[in-house]
């Protein structure tokens, strides 16, 4: 069965998201402006096909940068697509830009 990736409409709703989360969680900040819109369906797949993968290690939440403008800034997201890993409603890693399959590995492995 595939895993959910959450995508909340609202900043309450990420906030809500993170409160119910025990474990780490793998923001990853889209945009719906044309520049962005491939970069971030590229990475639909990759977070879809690493939460599979990784299981329950991450809780994976799709925030577009235009409905959720707090957590944006929260984090200090400038562009999309960026990924933020956050452990304990506090930001431990961030990339930006688009990552391969295995760029995202790495990523997580270095800071789960």
């Amino acid at each position: 069965m595939a895993r959910r990736v959450h995508q909340p409409l609202e900043d309450q709703e990420f906030d809500f998201i993170l409160s119910m989360t025990t474990g780490p969680v793998l923001a990853y900040f889209c945009g719906t402006w044309p520049k962005a819109v491939e970069a971030c369906r590229a990475m639909d797949a990759v977070v879809a096909e690493l939460a599979e993968e990784y299981g329950t290690r991450f809780t994976p939440v799709r925030t577009d940068i235009t409905r959720c403008p707090g957590p944006t800034r929260r984090y200090g997201v400038t562009g999309a697509p960026t990924a933020v890993l956050i452990k304990d409603g506090g930001a431990v890693a961030s990339q930006a830009g688009p990552m391969t399959l295995q760029e995202f590995r790495t990523f997580l492995d270095t800071h789960l």
